[in-house]
């Protein structure tokens, strides 16, 4: 039986870790194309919900995992194209509602997702709570160390040298040949596929979800703000600004717990405002 501070720290390293993901993914499209996407909640929401699903019908956690990516995959292929043919806010606002939609679709879906009064996901069956949370910190660490690889991967790549010149001059791009809509759709679906399976993780994780908990407006909000207070477009920008919205969280749970939502938005503003590009960018100025 872990220890009150060992069950803390798991906790906290296995959100750590899915703020790590969901920063990662969102980099693909908002760091390194230039896109602003609010869709990280519908894909996280999704993923939880295909999960849970799955699960319910009897497939094995981990496989349900895996098809709950091939599902946000699937479904942000299919928005990529139908969404990024906008650009600027006109695209931020499209995405954003998606979520909403989702989520108005899961509630009228009573008999397959539990409506409104969610889900309940089976607990797996293991020796003890602590080797519960070991387990949900590990697949959550398997899921950041692949999305890490994409991030490597990507970056080193034709598609990571499209998505930069897109981000520069998407119509310049264009005239150079630059299959400038196949980029942006296989960027918002790295943007997707690791968010679905880490939904699907944490729904396993909490063994109950429902729409208002995993189709939060915020699972869209935070990735962005992490990636910029790490440094949008960077290889370890976004789980610098994990990390750090992370630390700012409990720093401001634990002593303001009654305004904590404020103080907190009031601190991310003034960091945004006074590092434009990140702690990286701060860094690289001093050195």
């Amino acid at each position: 039986m872990p220890t009150g501070v060992d069950a803390y720290w798991l906790r906290l390293g296995t959100t750590m870790l899915m703020y790590g993901v969901l920063a990662m993914s969102w980099n693909f499209i908002g760091g390194m194309a230039g896109y602003p996407s609010f869709a990280s909640a519908a894909f996280f929401g999704l993923g939880a919900y295909a999960g849970a699903v799955a699960q319910k019908y009897g497939l094995p956690m981990v496989v349900a995992w895996s098809l709950a990516g091939a599902v946000a995959a699937l479904f942000a292929a299919a928005l990529g194209f139908a969404l990024l043919r906008l650009r600027g806010h006109y695209f931020a606002i499209a995405s954003l509602v998606v979520a909403e939609v989702l989520r108005e679709i899961v509630n009228s879906a009573t008999n397959l997702t539990g409506g409104g009064m969610g889900l309940n996901i089976p607990v797996p069956q293991m020796a003890s709570i602590a080797d519960q949370a070991r387990f949900f910190y590990y697949a959550m660490l398997g899921v950041a160390v692949l999305a890490f690889g994409a991030v490597l991967v990507t970056q080193r790549s034709r598609l990571g040298f499209g998505l930069r010149c897109i981000q520069q001059n998407e119509s310049a791009a264009d005239m150079l040949g630059v299959n400038t809509t196949l980029y942006k759709v296989n960027a918002f679906i790295l943007s997707g596929v690791f968010v679905g399976v880490a939904g699907a993780v944490y729904a396993s994780w909490v063994h109950y979800i429902e729409p208002p908990d995993v189709f939060d407006v915020l699972y869209s909000i935070k990735p962005i703000v992490m990636v910029l207070l790490g440094g949008a477009g960077t290889l370890f920008g976004p789980l610098i600004g994990a990390a750090l919205f992370l630390s700012l969280e409990e720093l401001v749970w634990r002593n303001y717990l009654s305004v904590h939502t404020g103080v907190l938005g009031l601190l991310i503003v003034l960091l945004v405002l006074f590092l434009p590009k990140g702690i990286l960018a701060f860094r690289l100025r001093r050195t």
